[in-house]
């Protein structure tokens, strides 16, 4: 992977933007979110490689042109990173090129097994960090891996509709359709991108694509953004021996 040398500016944009946040409430820092309808998101951490070790995690997120717009930082503790793995409870600050957190999101350990529907996994979204805009709940299915994605009230706006199998061995693109819950139609997708032998074969570290249309609400817009770190953390992790005494825990909840 290309070093990503450090961006002190936001990339450029429509002039019109502050005005626009302004009229429609838009949180700090996400106004740069009005006018994009694919954000690319690289994890970064290829430290895996050469420790063996699950570390915490860190992804950039760019824009389309393959401009950094945001850094985000996972925050666990070290001993859910030894025993819970891609399970494990988390914070994660994302924060703009000035350095300025503007999202917060929150991964509570919930169950890792089908057998537990009422304690599935979610994620929490704070825009600003102390301002909850939004969830994403992972909905019980046999048939594919099912999310809802809500706002602060809880309100289903946006479905997530994934394959049953969501391994792509490092051969084939993986894709999560976003769909319209009023409408039902597909409006975007997360795609887990084909990665780099020395990321497939070496480390866990991912390259996922997430669309939308332009003209969604931004809070929502960073609610996919969760979206997408969810489904890393939940199928895209590696998992290691240490996870028996979380999945002992599953067992007994």
């Amino acid at each position: 992977m290309a070093m990503q040398l450090p961006v002190k500016n936001q990339p450029q944009a429509n002039a019109m933007m502050g005005m626009l946040a302004h009229q429609q409430d838009i949180p700090p820092g996400l106004a740069y979110l009005t006018n994009v309808s694919e954000i690319l998101v690289q994890q970064v951490n290829l430290r895996q490689v050469f420790s063996g070790y699950e570390t915490n995690n860190k992804y950039v997120v760019k824009n389309a042109d393959n401009q950094r717009i945001y850094l985000a930082v996972e925050e666990s503790e070290a001993c859910h990173l030894w025993c819970c793995g891609p399970i494990r409870p988390f914070q994660m600050k994302i924060m703009d090129n000035t350095g300025l957190e503007v999202i917060r999101l929150h991964r509570p350990y919930r169950c890792s097994s089908c057998w537990f529907p009422c304690c599935l996994q979610k994620i929490e979204v704070f825009a600003p960090p102390r301002t909850l805009v939004g969830y994403v709940k992972q909905n019980w299915s046999i048939n594919g891996q099912r999310f809802s994605v809500q706002n602060a009230v809880e309100e289903t706006l946006y479905k997530i509709s994934g394959p049953c199998c969501t391994c792509g061995f490092g051969c084939r693109d993986i894709k999560f359709t976003l769909i319209d819950k009023k409408s039902g139609d597909d409006i975007g997708k997360i795609v887990k991108q084909r990665s780099a032998v020395v990321q497939e074969g070496y480390t866990d570290a991912d390259n996922f694509s997430v669309q939308f249309p332009q003209t969604m609400e931004v809070k929502m817009k960073a609610a996919l953004l969760a979206a997408c770190f969810l489904i890393d953390f939940m199928y895209y992790e590696t998992g290691k021996p240490e996870e028996l005494c979380c999945k002992l825990l599953d067992i007994l909840l």
